[in-house]
């Protein structure tokens, strides 16, 4: 039994080795150069409320706009979702927002596109809150802890904190005092962060006992959690490796391939209540949630030709669970399946191909960088590999009949 748990925990160790190698040889060494930002330089004071007035400034260059697009918007990564008076501060900002998709962020569109070689230079203001913990480090003390958004994706050649130096007891780390502001530089490479703490008495400025930062207790079942899910993800990833040298291997020994994707539309007729038991249909569930019964009335494939007959009747955007919805009723939806077939061809010498895909947790798994900010041109991708135009999906205005 002692054999098998130490063969089991040399296993566990290797997979977890892979977790942590792999990322750093898929991502950084294939990630393409979109974007650099020259200087990224964020401005702070502490009003008397407590809530901190920032303003940005971004010099920002496009290295390429044909893989994924020109700079049409950027996201840039703020400390959490209180934040206020959002202000635009130069003209080329069409508009500007707080956005949740993917964390918290403040999207700004600007009112043309950039292209390659470009330099887009722009300012917004905020007010932030919630960003502060009272008596953290010493009883009678408030700290504020901010960290700026950061790009996993891009470099940053001047990262620049300015914090008014005004009632401030401490700051960590040591950072230089000019004309009443302390001040951080840094150069900041992909996926970089710089964190600062600033402390204040308690009676410097209105703090508030209820919008402290409160520290959770430490809980070991998520780091049990996380062991348990890494193996799993593990063992998928060392499968995954395994399966693409072999399948190298395969290409070396005269057995090379492409892959063909195809593309199944399928029309799907739901009933408004389950023919069993009445209950109504639950959005987004195909069985029903009391007895099980299927909801589905009626399935059928759809040909390539009878697509554009449907154009008029087929709505321009999904709903959360990937249908497209006919206009003429209610319960009738477009389901997209795509599936690549690996089709074999004799080839005279061994060929290493290879894919792109993008993903990120950001709204159009383009360019953007998941974690702190950054930028996406990708209204004329299709990123989901369906095939269908959105072209084919418009309302169209005067239809052939």
């Amino acid at each position: 039994m002692k054999r098998i748990i130490k063969r089991l925990s040399i296993v566990c160790c290797i997979v977890m080795a892979v977790i942590l190698v792999s990322p750093v040889f898929s991502v950084k060494t294939y990630a393409k150069e979109l974007d650099y930002i020259h200087e990224y330089t964020i401005t702070a004071e502490v009003m008397n409320d407590a809530k901190v007035k920032m303003t940005y400034h971004i010099d920002w260059e496009v290295l390429d706009s044909t893989s994924e697009g020109p700079l049409e918007w950027v996201k840039i990564g703020v400390a959490n979702k209180h934040v206020t008076n959002i202000y635009g501060l130069t003209s080329n900002i069409k508009s500007i927002k707080y956005s949740s998709d993917g964390g918290s962020y403040i999207r700004i569109d600007f009112k043309k596109n950039y292209y390659k070689g470009d330099r887009v230079s722009f300012d917004f203001e905020i007010v932030q809150d919630y960003i502060y913990e009272m008596n953290k480090l010493k009883e009678g003390e408030t700290v504020y802890e901010f960290t700026p958004g950061w790009f996993d994706d891009i470099k940053v050649g001047k990262m620049t904190l300015k914090w008014k130096n005004d009632k401030a007891e401490s700051w960590s780390p040591a950072g230089k005092v000019d004309d009443g502001y302390l001040t951080w530089e840094k150069k900041l490479g992909k996926g970089d962060t710089f964190t600062v703490q600033i402390t204040y008495l308690n009676s410097a400025f209105n703090f508030d006992t209820s919008k402290t930062i409160v520290q959770p207790e430490k809980d070991y079942t998520g780091l049990m959690m996380f062991f348990v899910y890494g193996t799993i993800i593990a063992l998928t990833i060392v499968f995954t490796v395994f399966s693409t040298y072999k399948s190298r291997y395969n290409n070396t020994a005269n057995m090379g391939g492409t892959t063909k994707r195809t593309v199944k539309r399928t029309k799907v007729v739901y009933y408004s209540a389950c023919p069993s038991c009445s209950a109504p249909k639950k959005e987004g569930s195909d069985n029903c949630e009391y007895c099980g019964r299927s909801l589905i009335q009626s399935e059928e494939v759809l040909e390539e030709k009878e697509i554009k007959e449907l154009d008029k009747s087929l709505r321009s955007n999904k709903n959360n669970e990937g249908l497209y919805r006919f206009t003429d009723s209610s319960n009738t939806y477009m389901r997209v399946h795509v599936s690549h077939v690996y089709v074999p061809t004799p080839t005279s010498y061994g060929a290493y191909h290879h894919g792109h895909s993008s993903g990120c947790a950001c709204a159009c798994a383009c360019a953007c960088a998941c974690a702190g900010g950054g930028r996406a041109g990708c209204s004329t991708k299709d990123f989901y590999n369906t095939g269908l135009k959105l072209r084919q999906l418009q309302l169209k205005k005067s239809a052939k009949k």
